[in-house]
């Protein structure tokens, strides 16, 4: 067996990054991590990307290797050994189709949901525009950029490489037990972001602990060109 559980193709990721009470997390901290802080601030990120190309275990999904996922999720680091993970770890993960959520909830104990979801992505040749939308209680949510084509790298220490660069995904399966899964892709380069627009209902889709977030203003919005991913098969329980 590959030891790839997942590939793909991740494009245009956007994430509107947010500053939160720490207590916030905290119920949802997995046992064994820890928040991990940028300039002594935590954040949770609304997510939105593509997700094509999709293959289970090297095998091709028929008619569901392309959709969007929208997300929001959270930063963590876990002390192993001498070595520092960065990882992640999802409120609530949002795809259109039931399958694909059945398969991630059942494998790796994720929280996906299964919702309606499109996309509209204009290429120009010095800028680009890329929404994404979903639907919930009948309304749909959106988070969109306007941003430059030209690519540049990320810059160590920066905002947007703490947010950007993470490779592990952290799951609370009990009070007392949390699973590590990894992540691979290579540094991605990023795009000036001119002008964003979002509405999203947050206690609707994420609940009373983030609803006040519908009435705040992102700390920054950032999108990435994004890359080639696997996610290994292999997951630790610790």
């Amino acid at each position: 067996m590959t030891e790839n559980f997942l590939s793909a193709q991740w494009e245009n990721l956007i994430m509107a990054n947010y500053v939160v009470n720490p207590d916030v997390l905290m119920p949802y901290l997995p046992h064994g991590v820890e928040l991990d802080f940028h300039n002594d601030k935590a954040y949770v990120s609304l997510v939105g990307f593509m997700f094509k190309r999709s293959r289970i275990f090297n095998i091709a999904i028929p008619f569901l290797g392309t959709f969007e996922e929208v997300n929001l999720r959270f930063y963590v680091k876990r002390v192993d050994g001498d070595t520092i993970k960065r990882g992640v770890v999802f409120i609530n993960e949002t795809v259109p189709y039931k399958l694909v959520a059945w398969l991630a909830n059942k494998l790796y104990k994720e929280h996906y949901i299964s919702i309606p979801t499109k996309n509209l992505i204009k290429l120009a040749k010095s800028t680009k525009d890329v929404r994404y939308e979903w639907k919930i209680n009948k309304r749909w949510n959106h988070i969109q950029v306007n941003a430059e084509m030209e690519n540049i790298k990320l810059l160590p220490g920066s905002m947007e490489e703490f947010i950007f660069e993470h490779y592990y995904g952290y799951t609370k399966l009990t009070g007392s037990l949390s699973q590590e899964y990894e992540v691979n892709h290579p540094g991605w380069n990023i795009n000036k972001v001119n002008h964003y627009s979002i509405f999203c209902d947050f206690e609707s889709m994420y609940g009373n602990d983030f609803a006040p977030l519908s009435n705040q203003q992102p700390e920054s919005v950032l999108i990435a060109e994004g890359s080639a991913v696997t996610v290994k098969w292999k997951r630790t329980v610790f």
